[in-house]
């Protein structure tokens, strides 16, 4: 059977002028800008991207590293002269996929580390985006970490995406999980979140994309999901991509945040053709979100990585991204 034609959501609007960074706004070696963190801090928009060093169309990235940028409005940015983080060990190869939180005035970086031994999860933070202090680092294999903007009884909270090959009986078939954490270290009274089973435009994995938002309706939360199909050969610099990425948006209980209480049947955000730097690019039909910034308008402002290429901007109004969840639980 024929793989099913997925469609962004109507309530989503893409910024004409996409991509709002690639790697030739890098003033440093760059041959990808993807999966960045972006959040408001200090009256100023600031994220944190993924670049990978590697030439235009060569599927072998030599060195990757995170950078800086900055915003005044969120669309145009500013990059700084070098990268802001990197870990680089006889054990740990890079550091990579930046999410950004700011909690109680300090900036809050998730993000995943590739070593010898599985990948891990780390969190760190910073005051000035110079110094940083890595606070806690997960056993393997975790990712895709992101923290809520807030603590709940003092507890810091954040969702997670372990992947199990054994446990979940076939290859990555993984989900969404809840911890918490007294000190941003110690991490722990795990929950299920959300099984990708339960997501009607997934057939592989799911995980969590953006950092949760909050509203009066819950915390509106962005995801990324997974679909993939044998037959398929999707543009790519390498040979047998076959993954579809696509973004899905619920919502989840302020006081319980390990509960959905409404999710969107339909994808939010799905690569079309009719925006080439998601369809084609180091691996096509890729959108993963990896930043949402709530305006007081009421504007929501939602970044994501495109075709793991370049970082792309789209906007939606926070009543209808709650709109598409309500009343709609798993």
């Amino acid at each position: 059977m024929p793989a099913p034609v997925l469609k962004s959501s109507p309530a989503v609007s893409r910024y004409p002028g996409n991509p709002v960074l690639r790697a030739a706004d890098v003033p440093y070696p760059s041959g990808l800008v993807f999966n960045a963190g972006i959040t408001r801090w200090q009256g100023r928009y600031v994220m944190a991207f993924r670049n990978d060093v590697c030439a235009q169309g060569d599927p072998h990235v030599h060195e990757t590293n995170i950078g800086l940028a900055r915003s005044e409005d969120g669309v145009a940015w500013e990059v700084a002269p070098e990268p802001c983080f990197s870990m680089k060990s006889e054990e740990i190869s890079r550091a990579y996929d930046p999410r950004l939180s700011v909690i109680d005035g300090r900036c809050y970086m998730c993000f995943a580390v590739d070593t010898r031994h599985g990948i891990r999860g780390g969190i760190a933070v910073t005051d000035d985006f110079t110094g940083w202090e890595v606070l806690s680092m997960t056993a393997p294999d975790n990712r895709n970490m992101v923290l809520f903007p807030e603590r709940l009884d003092g507890r810091f909270l954040r969702l997670e995406r372990p992947f199990p090959i054994y446990g979940r009986g076939a290859p990555e078939n993984f989900d969404i999980w809840f911890a918490d954490s007294p000190d941003c270290r110690y991490w722990g009274n795990n929950r299920l979140v959300l099984g990708s089973e339960q997501v009607a435009f997934a057939n592989s994995k799911i995980g969590p994309a953006a950092p949760p938002v909050r509203t009066a309706a819950g915390w509106l939360t962005v995801f990324h999901a997974v679909d993939k199909h044998d037959d398929w050969e999707l543009p790519s610099w390498h040979a047998g991509w076959k993954k579809r990425y696509t973004a899905g948006v619920m919502l989840l209980d302020l006081q319980k945040p390990w509960q959905v209480t409404g999710i969107s049947p339909e994808p939010l955000i799905a690569p079309e053709s009719a925006y080439p730097y998601e369809t084609e690019g180091f691996r096509g039909s890729v959108i993963f979100p990896c930043g949402c910034v709530l305006e007081d308008s009421g504007e929501v402002k939602i970044y994501y990585g495109a075709a793991d290429t370049v970082v792309a901007l789209a906007t939606a109004d926070v009543a209808d991204l709650i709109a598409l969840c309500s009343g709609r639980a798993p």
